[in-house]
């Protein structure tokens, strides 16, 4: 490597490392030392990330220690297979520098996607949050499993493939490993790291980690967690956490379900063993939350027809829903579900307010006697009643398309039977076990 510049400086672009390794750009620095991006010679220039280690002012002993737990990373990292972790691919020593060789992520980290939805007054919702976290949890399980722990979980460390839709989690760097000392004595795995090791950003990193260098699994949720909370808020922890109780506030800012709330606080408790212990744990909890909330319905006073009236319970925290005349209110008194609106019924609801007049006519014409009596001119075999019941009882699996989708069956269908007429409606309810519900109780 001749003309290799000196211990301490940064290698410039061009540069040949191991007479393998072409440097391209410096992607980042550190106190522990820097990263570089790089083609590999022989595997046809295919672009890797090269992390010199460099720590800042350490002595000789101090050198030879981190050298040490250097190679011994090296190590374990050698082990690790994820699809969401980048691959390490080499480790080398050269002109009194130690290197290591890992696969480049080409995409976008989650602080420059968080500062792109900024610039449109826009920060993460709840709903990619909870997906987010759910995508990210098995990867701290997989490496708590292999005795390791992160200690520097942060938007900047976490990556967004391009073309793809599975973070990764990146750098891990020197100094991470645990394996010095396990406290079993209440069952939480803890570890003590030398004064080299202490590192972490503050306010993602949890208060025993950066004053203390104590770490343990419960310490990459606590980062996994403040990294979801600014990802919600747009806000730097420093701005939701109260400087003087230590108090998380975050709650001010963001727009997420109690039961989603909880379980970020408790991600975010000061005390390491009040806190969730495991990344699985975390999961579990996830996985019981009902289903996301009809988010961001302006609060809107509209007439509908009792025929269109959603079947959730949760519009009523957000719209104002005046029954027709001819609808008596204690009408409105059917059994509620808990799922909530996805998508596609948000779009055909919202679009179905967008034009309340029209709409409500429209379907108030429908529900008039004198239609009805032509529906049972053009279809003997169908009463009014049973077609009403029928309606009522899709509305109750599907929301307002029930409206619709019965005026279409009715459409194409002139001379249909009873049980036909049930099937085709039955076939509009996604969940097997509904559907069988349904049929049952009209038929039954």
């Amino acid at each position: 490597m001749s003309g290799f510049p000196l211990a301490g400086s940064e290698i410039a672009a061009g540069t040949l490392i191991d007479n393998r390794y072409i440097i391209q750009k410096l992607l980042g620095q550190g106190g522990l030392g820097r990263t570089y991006l790089a083609f590999d010679t022989r595997r046809f220039n295919e672009a890797c990330v090269l992390k010199e280690f460099a720590p800042i002012g350490t002595g000789e002993s101090g050198i030879e220690k981190c050298r040490n737990l250097f190679k011994r990373e090296a190590k374990i990292l050698h082990q690790l297979e994820h699809p969401q972790i980048p691959r390490f691919l080499a480790c080398f020593e050269g002109e009194g520098r130690l290197f290591l060789v890992q696969e480049y992520v080409d995409g976008k980290t989650y602080s420059a996607l968080l500062r792109e939805r900024q610039q449109q007054d826009k920060v993460f919702t709840e709903n990619e949050v909870i997906e987010w976290l759910n995508k990210l949890l098995p990867i701290l399980e997989y490496i708590h499993e292999h005795n390791i722990i992160h200690r520097d979980i942060s938007p900047d460390n976490i990556m967004l493939p391009s073309g793809k839709d599975l973070p990764v989690l990146i750098d891990f760097g020197v100094g991470k490993q645990i394996a010095d000392f396990n406290d079993s004595s209440n069952g939480e795995q803890v570890t003590f790291v030398g004064k080299m090791s202490l590192v972490g950003k503050v306010g993602y990193a949890p208060r025993e980690q950066i004053s203390i260098g104590m770490c343990s699994p419960s310490s990459d949720l606590y980062a996994l967690g403040v990294t979801a909370v600014v990802l919600l808020t747009g806000r730097d922890p420093s701005f939701l956490m109260d400087q003087y109780s230590l108090e998380w506030k975050w709650r001010l800012y963001a727009n997420v379900r109690d039961g989603f709330a909880q379980i970020l606080d408790k991600m975010l408790i000061d005390i390491p063993k009040n806190r969730y212990q495991s990344a699985s744990e975390v999961i579990q909890h996830l996985e019981q939350l009902e289903a996301p909330p009809f988010n961001n319905l302006p609060k809107t006073e509209i007439n509908l027809p009792y025929s269109l009236l959603p079947k959730y319970d949760t519009l009523s925290d957000n719209l104002s829903v005046q029954l027709p005349p001819q609808i008596p209110n204690t009408s409105w008194q059917r059994p509620l579900i808990s799922t909530q609106l996805d998508n596609t019924l948000y779009s055909t609801f919202t679009s179905t307010i967008g034009n309340t007049s029209n709409t409500s006519n429209n379907a108030q014409n429908n529900l008039n006697e004198n239609d009805n009596k032509n529906q049972i001119t053009r279809l003997p075999s169908l009463d009014v009643e049973f077609i009403e019941r029928c309606e009522l009882s899709l509305a109750y699996y599907i929301g307002p398309m029930a409206n619709l989708i019965i005026e279409e069956v009715l459409a194409e269908n002139p001379d249909i039977s009873h049980y036909h007429f049930i099937q085709l409606l039955s076939r509009e309810i996604t969940d097997s076990r509904d559907a069988i519900e349904f049929s049952r109780k009209l038929l039954g």
